[in-house]
Formats: C-alpha cells, structure tokens, sequence
C-alpha cells in the first residue's frame, strides 16, 4: 500500500503495560505511517484501549520505545464536549493560535454543524455530538488521529452516515488513523489493515485492497470476515470458538 511508504508516525517497540500483577500489554511492535486507515480489533480486556491511551500520551506508565511525532488527536467513545460552552468554543477549546475561532468554524463546516455553532452541547442529537468531537479532532491538523469507539453509541442508520464522513475528512486531511472497535464490519469497511489484538500482543494482521464505497458481499471481505472472526475466536455463524481444533493431521 502506498500509505505504508510514506513517513513513519509513531514507531512502537516492546511496549509493555502492567496493572499490578496484571501484563495488559505485552512486548508490542508496531508501526504507523502517514496517511493509512488501521483498525485495531479485540476482546474486551485484550489492550486496545490502552494502547490507544499510550500512543495519545495520556498514560505515560508503559515500558519500552513508544516515538510519536508531530500532533495527535483523541476522538473517544463519547463526545465529551464541555456542557457550559457553545460548540464552536469546545471545537477551539485549548486551540492556542490567533486564528482559534475561524479555524473551529472551518472544522464545523466539514462537518456539517454550522449552523449549530451556537447551540449546547446538550442539545445536540447523538451524531450531532460525535460530528463535533470529530470536528474538535480534526481542528488540530493531527498526524494521527486516533478513534476510540467513536460509532458505538449511534443507531445503525447514523452510523453509516458518520462512517462515510469519517472517510471523506480521513481523505481530505490524510492523516494515519488508529480506530478501535469491536465491529469487524466497521473495521472491513473503513480500514486499510486491520490489527487483532490478543492479551497484549498483535495476533493477526491483515491488508484490504479492495476498492472503496465497499459492500459486505465483496469476495475480499467475506474471505477477510471469516478469517478475523476466527482470530478473535468466534466462528463465523457466531459460536464462541473454546479450543484450536487443529489440522485433520494433528488430530490423529
């Protein structure tokens, strides 16, 4: 892929994080180039959320080389505007250049909130609130954009539409972007290479090639479904898989 050409943004090695006892990661690699889609699968627990917390420098309690450069951004899984300012002043809250207000007007507009600059944020319906927290994101020009189950919240019906503009800015902007899901779905339709993470450590890993809109009975993807479910131990009519079954070989 032409994304993994180009410039390195965060560069990962042996990155380990323990809670107490715990190990949650474990020894991880891994690289992140400009401008490519990565969405990062797993198990509750597995370490998504703590590997994204670490590349957003908001645990800095981890072992190992972890080298970001240039700017990141955080959309979380809720919106988290601030509920005693108008949109417009959370999309520019703690944006310090002159131009903060024109620039957050801007960063509405892509997103197609401007005429609700001036509303609270308690008025704002579930898509609304995640269009602003993209906006607030993207207002920053990150590098890196990372995506915290940003879409679990939303009804399926504003979901796709979110999906599809998450698209049009990643397109725009060309950041490199790190989403986290739990949708294998989600992660086939927006990425380019998709990571499974297993109790710390990358499992599986898998590029998408095909062409973009896509559509779930693309050959491609229904070969990639199977194979991701597999890695994160679900079989494809949706049982649990409890153990490795092995090859016809091993089982004799």
């Amino acid at each position: 892929m032409a994304a993994r050409l180009s410039q390195r943004v965060a560069g990962i090695r042996g990155l380990t994080r323990r809670f107490g006892e715990r190990v949650i990661l474990h020894s991880l690699d891994l690289d992140i180039h400009g401008g490519e889609f990565i969405a990062l699968l797993g198990r509750s627990g597995s370490g998504k959320s703590t590997l994204l917390r670490a590349l957003a420098g908001l645990d800095r309690d981890v072992e190992g080389d972890l080298d970001v450069t240039g700017t990141v951004a955080v959309a979380f899984q809720e919106p988290r505007l601030v509920p005693w300012k108008r949109v417009d002043a959370n999309i520019a809250l703690g944006l310090a250049v002159p131009d903060a207000g024109e620039r957050a007007h801007r960063a509405l507009a892509e997103v197609g909130l401007t005429e609700r600059a001036g509303a609270w944020p308690l008025t704002l319906s579930g898509g609304e609130a995640q269009r602003a927290s993209l906006a607030r994101a993207l207002v920053r020009e990150p590098e890196l954009l990372l995506l915290d189950e940003p879409f679990s919240a939303l009804d399926a019906l504003t979901r796709i539409t979110v999906h599809q503009l998450v698209l049009q800015l990643w397109a725009r902007h060309r950041p490199a972007v790190l989403l986290v899901t739990h949708d294998v779905d989600e992660a086939l339709v927006l990425a380019d290479r998709v990571l499974v993470l297993d109790e710390g450590r990358i499992a599986h890993e898998a590029a998408i090639t095909a062409a973009r809109p896509r559509h779930r009975d693309h050959p491609e993807l229904v070969s990639l479904r199977t194979r991701l479910l597999t890695a994160l131990g679900v079989a494809p009519e949706g049982r649990l898989i409890t153990e490795r079954q092995g090859t016809p070989e091993e089982q004799q």
